[in-house]
């Protein structure tokens, strides 16, 4: 087949019309893209900025949240989060690095072994659970945030207890943040991050000082140690303890999706990303910044769950304790003093916002690349405005629910965090088996197993982060079936394109009230002559006909696609086919905008209604004679009536 030739006419699309005040404000907010092709890219070691604000954040809670969940088992549960980290996600993202490498994350790769409402299904249910990650990534932030402010000697006199107004308040801040046009600065993330972690090491290394100075602390804690029972008694809890500990793992998706912004250096000049191949060097670098993130918190993570085991008594980390949510800035005021720990609060206070605002810049950037794609979001979505506002809305209801409890929340992010992970574990084995490499692919599948624990045992230990979830799956699907629907009148058509030149010439011939088109099931000519005679014997109009055969494409699922017409004659009428439609009425009404024929002639079928709008929303079938007439109508009642409607038959099979 000879080269395509792209049809010349572009049919008008309709726009969001905004009257109120309010409406037009919204409408000038940021337009939200599913990708950007003038990135400016920077240096790994810039860029692991960006993900240390999720990932090296959760030392604000991490190790409180160990504390309570295991006592003094905490530093070797702890210690087997770190093995599952350097051995299991590490290796597990290295894969995903080397396969979404656009910043698709682990998401795309699932939805690309699979086809068809199997793929969108899964999809949707994942996007459920990571906005489910990124939105208590938000509510969590804050709530920890505020619970540092509050704990604060010098603030709180003047904030009190007031916990869950001080949360609304820093997401209200970010949020009015996003409204005016948040752009990810490395330079901010940077500025937070590195004091971050050098106020921590210096709280760390004091308290190691500490634990010098009084050889006590250790016997004390071998001591609660043996009343557990034996070492292998000992490990056996610290396992069974360890998925509690598993929002430790966070910031490995974030890790991946900041790949477009990563420079590939010398090794990616002249890559061309249309050739379909990894860039070897902006891979190769993403490597470095998820082992180098890694490494850094793994030895952070250790560190502070010793100290803090070692240091802080059980009352002080029990909920409504002094070090609850805050076991290092406990340290800080105690053993720094009052002016240190409040340097302390402010950098945590800081890195907490940006973790908030890291997590809202994935979700912006997320829903956008899916679900308008699949026809499965409203047209509002493609600006960013009204989206924060929504998230806005989700980000309080989940405040007020959880009373901007820090360890309330912790199962709820555990469990996003871990089905993220467990996605990419899966979809790496897939891939790796798929390419031959079974001995990786055998090790990936074990690390998806041992995923595949920690999450059962999560959502058994902590159920609500499972139903968290499972609403947020729920309502996404739901707002996705509904815009879907409301979405179907459109012509569902990106691009047109003609086979051959031939055809390109013979369309010129059928534009502007020259033909009747009518849309035919069987193409072969007796069935052309048979439709024929039956329109000039019922309705006494003469020709030329243009006869439409559509041929649907394999994967239904999609929402729009290219079409590709061949036109050939046949004596006085012409036969067009039309290949790679995703629906029938919708292909119909598109090619009747493009050549403006005289009438369209359309037959109906009399199966059960329901059942023929089942087929069209989910296979583009169904009635299509009817659907067409709607489509048509809707797209006629806001564009201009600068010519002459077409008259539309319905005729009875």
């Amino acid at each position: 087949m000879g080269r395509l030739i792209p049809v010349n006419k572009e049919l008008p699309q309709p726009s969001l019309q905004f009257r109120s005040a309010f409406g037009r404000w919204i409408a000038r907010g940021e337009a939200l893209e599913e990708s950007a092709e003038h990135t400016v890219t920077h240096p790994w070691y810039k860029v692991i900025w960006l993900t240390g604000v999720d990932y090296f954040s959760t030392l604000g809670y991490q190790p409180g949240i160990a504390l309570l969940a295991a006592g003094a088992v905490a530093p070797l549960a702890t210690a087997i989060l770190v093995l599952v980290t350097l051995l299991g996600a590490l290796p597990v993202y290295a894969q995903v690095a080397q396969r979404s490498f656009a910043g698709q994350g682990s998401i795309a790769m699932l939805e690309n072994l699979l086809l068809g409402w199997k793929s969108k299904l899964l999809v949707l249910t994942l996007l459920g659970f990571a906005a489910t990650d990124f939105v208590i990534t938000m509510t969590l932030s804050a709530a920890d945030a505020a619970k540092h402010a509050v704990e604060n000697p010098f603030l709180h006199p003047y904030l009190g207890d007031h916990l869950i107004l001080i949360t609304l308040g820093l997401l209200t801040a970010l949020t009015l943040v996003f409204l005016k046009g948040f752009k990810e600065a490395i330079g901010v993330a940077s500025a937070a991050s590195v004091p971050y972690l050098l106020l921590n090491v210096a709280v760390l290394a004091r308290g190691a000082y500490e634990i010098y100075l009084h050889p006590a602390l250790l016997a004390d804690w071998r001591a609660a140690l043996s009343l557990k029972g034996d070492m292998t008694m000992v490990m056996a809890g610290a396992l069974l303890v360890f998925p509690k500990l598993a929002l430790g793992l966070s910031g490995f998706e974030t890790g991946v999706s900041v790949m477009p912004l990563i420079d590939g250096g010398p090794a990616d000049q002249g890559y061309n990303p249309r050739s379909g191949k990894p860039p070897s060097g902006r891979v190769g670098n993403t490597k470095r910044l998820l082992v180098t993130a890694a490494l850094i918190m793994s030895v952070m993570l250790v560190a502070s769950s010793v100290v803090t085991t070692l240091l802080i008594p059980e009352s002080a980390y029990r909920i409504g304790g002094k070090a609850s949510g805050r076991a290092i800035a406990f340290l800080a005021h105690e053993y720094m003093g009052s002016f240190f720990g409040s340097i302390y609060d402010a950098s945590t206070i800081l890195i907490l916002s940006l973790a908030g605002a890291s997590a809202m810049a994935g979700l912006l950037h997320l829903i956008p690349r899916y679900l308008p794609r699949f026809g499965m979001a409203p047209e509002w979505m493609t600006l960013s405005r009204p989206l924060v506002l929504v998230l806005f809305g989700i980000n309080v209801v989940v405040t007020l629910v959880f009373r901007a409890d820090v360890e309330a929340q912790s199962g709820a992010y555990a469990t996003g965090v871990l089905v993220l992970i467990l996605s990419a574990a899966c979809a790496a084995a897939l891939d790796l088996w798929k390419e031959g490499r079974r001995p990786l692919s055998v090790y990936t599948g074990v690390v998806a197993l041992v995923f595949a624990y920690t999450l059962v045992d999560n959502c058994i230990e902590r159920p609500d982060g499972l139903i968290i979830g499972s609403i947020f799956t729920v309502a996404l699907m739901l707002v996705s079936a509904l815009s879907r629907s409301m979405r179907s009148f459109e012509f569902r058509v990106t691009k047109s394109y003609f086979s051959n030149s031939e055809s390109a010439r013979l369309a010129s011939e059928l534009v502007s009230k020259k033909v009747h088109l009518v849309p035919i099931r069987s193409d072969t000519a007796a069935a052309r002559t048979r439709k024929q005679a039956e329109i000039v014997k019922h309705y006494k109009v003469k020709g030329p006909f243009l006869f439409v055969h559509i041929h649907l494409a394999d994967n239904r699922s999609e929402f729009s696609a290219p079409l590709e017409f061949r036109i050939e004659r046949e004596g006085d009428n012409f036969v067009a086919n039309a290949y790679g439609a995703t629906a029938l009425a919708n292909t119909i009404a598109y090619i009747s905008e493009l050549i403006d024929p005289i009438s369209i002639f359309i037959g109906l079928t009399r199966a059960n209604l329901m059942q023929q709008a089942s087929r069209y929303l989910f296979f583009g079938e169904g009635e299509t004679g009817l659907m067409v007439y709607t489509i048509l109508l809707s797209y006629w009642e806001w564009t201009p009536e600068d010519d002459v409607r077409p008259l539309i038959f319905l005729m009875s099979d």
